[in-house]
């Protein structure tokens, strides 16, 4: 119904409205979502064709442990689709479409760029793969290595996706969050001994642990620091823990043993700030971006003060003007400095950018009680 009210602003101006504007708007809903199905029908077909034609060889037979086609079908699947022939965020935007099924905009949230940019790089992507006569198959055991990074970053974005909708009616969506962990656990069986692999499953687990204290009984956002502790799961706590002290004794630091470390720091009974920003910092050798640089902000904020976190936020100019949350964590440090109104247009700008309901509910409300105090 979306795309064909998309639609109707597109053709109505220039075509005129018809004569039944509410069957219009039905029948075109209803040929949209038949070729829907069809292409998910189809697409489903080809998955399991692919699956049931890989190669295999003399010394590496299709099943073997330790094989590509022995994984999980959707890991499989998600190794043939991140091929090194395509640039690194195409091949990403492309396997989280195409192999993981998630929307053009989630994938642009996750990107912090607009909708109709990340489309055209699936278009891209997808025209020089059929030009280029790419063909998507298992790699061997040696080019694994190289898609691993890749890989690693396709299912921490299906998890962030469902860990904090970009959009909806729901902040969390468990069926991603559980996708997530079951490619990661399916990857750590694979690789064993990866410490970026055993890295990124205990992110996940301990970030996962905290899922059903996020929300209130209604559904609404609940703050880490607000969060009943006694809702969160011990057990996941404890495996991410053991898998991140396995990974760090290997002595081959990376990106997703540090994101690891610091949810660590978050379900510690007493949070240290100063050592999250530190973690922060070793974070940026390897992935020196402004979402970095913007949580690093907000952890030198609570460890030195909102006014030193500010000036970190500021310096990354308009670089994160469609992440929601850089104007939420902007708003709330200028909430702590005494800059309600301010903050009050800091929080304004974060809703007008998509968010799931329950987060606009809650910025909603933080500003009535801004504007309270202040005009009280």
């Amino acid at each position: 119904m979306q795309d064909a009210c998309a639609l109707a602003l597109t053709k109505w101006p220039a075509e005129g409205v018809p004569s039944s504007p509410r069957g219009w708007l039905i029948g075109v809903a209803r040929h949209k979502a038949l070729d829907r199905l069809r292409r998910e029908a189809r697409r489903v077909r080809l998955e399991a064709v692919a699956v049931r034609d890989w190669p295999g060889t003399a010394d590496e037979p299709c099943g073997e442990a330790g094989t590509v086609a022995a994984a999980d079908d959707e890991l499989a699947l998600i190794f043939m689709c991140c091929h090194p022939a395509l640039d690194p965020e195409a091949r990403i935007a492309l396997t989280l479409r195409c192999v993981c099924g998630l929307a053009t905009a989630d994938i642009a949230a996750a990107f912090v760029v607009p909708e109709p940019t990340l489309a055209q790089r699936l278009v891209r992507a997808k025209r020089k793969v059929r030009q280029a006569g790419i063909r998507l198959k298992p790699p061997d055991r040696d080019d694994l290595q190289r898609r691993l990074a890749t890989v690693l970053r396709v299912i921490y974005l299906v998890y962030t996706q469902g860990h904090m909708a970009a959009a909806g009616p729901d902040l969390v969506r468990g069926a991603l969050c559980e996708q997530a962990i079951r490619l990661a656990r399916a990857l750590a069986a694979l690789i064993p001994g990866e410490p970026e692999v055993a890295g990124l499953l205990a992110l996940l687990l301990i970030t996962d642990a905290r899922r059903a204290a996020r929300t209130s009984d209604a559904g609404g956002l609940v703050p880490l620091g607000s969060q009943d502790r006694g809702r969160w799961d011990a057990a996941e706590i404890a495996e991410g823990a053991a898998l991140l002290e396995q990974a760090l004794t290997a002595g081959r630091p990376g990106p997703y043993q540090l994101h690891a470390a610091i949810a660590a720091c978050h379900v510690q009974p007493e949070t240290d700030w100063r050592e999250i920003a530190a973690l922060y910092s070793e974070l940026a050798r390897y992935e020196p971006t402004a979402v970095t640089e913007a949580n690093r902000a907000v952890a030198v904020a609570m460890a030195e003060g909102p006014a030193a976190g500010l000036a970190i936020l500021d310096s990354l100019g308009t670089r994160l003007a469609r992440w929601p949350q850089f104007h939420i964590a902007r708003a709330e440090l200028l909430r702590m400095t005494g800059r309600t109104g301010e903050a009050i247009t800091a929080f304004r700008r974060a809703l007008d950018l998509p968010l799931p309901h329950p987060e606009r509910t809650f910025l909603q409300k933080r500003i009535t009680e801004l504007r309270d105090a202040r005009d009280g």
